[in-house]
């Protein structure tokens, strides 16, 4: 019987691995925003404009890492945590392609990243989300965030989470 397992590495923003999985997590929730709101899936031409505005420079160090997951050796999710102030950093781009989402994935990649955020000295992490990204609440709120009041003026951002990273 094969044995299946994740792996996480950093990586940089732009290698092949880290700009499908951005493409494929942005196609995913631009798809699912449009659908839910006008009933329709992302325009082409507005997902490459924006994906290719959104290269995730940010993620890099030094301020930033982007975290790649691979199950059984092929990339699966991704995770993001940039510096916003020397002691804060913000977690974001969380994806795990559908096929493998409850088996870990997830938790494993926000774990990582937080510790990716105090390798980096944050003492505390914080993270938006949308309002119909209902999984993803759930999961903040199982590893342990709180959900506070606004840290950013995203127009997309519904819940806003806190969590205090501990040594």
């Amino acid at each position: 019987m094969a044995s299946t397992s994740w792996t996480i590495t950093p990586e940089q923003p732009d290698s092949a691995a880290a700009r499908a999985l951005w493409r494929a997590y942005y196609t995913e929730v631009s798809d699912r925003w449009y659908l839910l709101h006008e009933g329709r899936r992302t325009d082409p031409a507005e997902l490459e404009r924006e994906i290719a505005a959104r290269l995730g420079a940010e993620l890099a160090p030094p301020t930033g890492r982007l975290l790649v997951a691979r199950y059984d050796g092929e990339p699966a999710g991704s995770a993001g945590v940039r510096l916003l102030d020397p002691a804060t950093a913000e977690l974001t781009r969380v994806f795990v392609h559908e096929g493998l989402r409850g088996r870990g994935g997830a938790a494993l990649l926000v774990t990582a990243a937080e510790d990716a955020a105090r390798a980096l000295g944050a003492a505390r992490i914080l993270l938006d989300t949308r309002t119909d990204l209902v999984e993803a609440r759930a999961l903040y709120a199982r590893l342990g965030y709180t959900e506070t009041g606004p840290h950013n003026d995203d127009v997309y951002a519904g819940h806003w989470f806190r969590k205090e990273l501990v040594s």
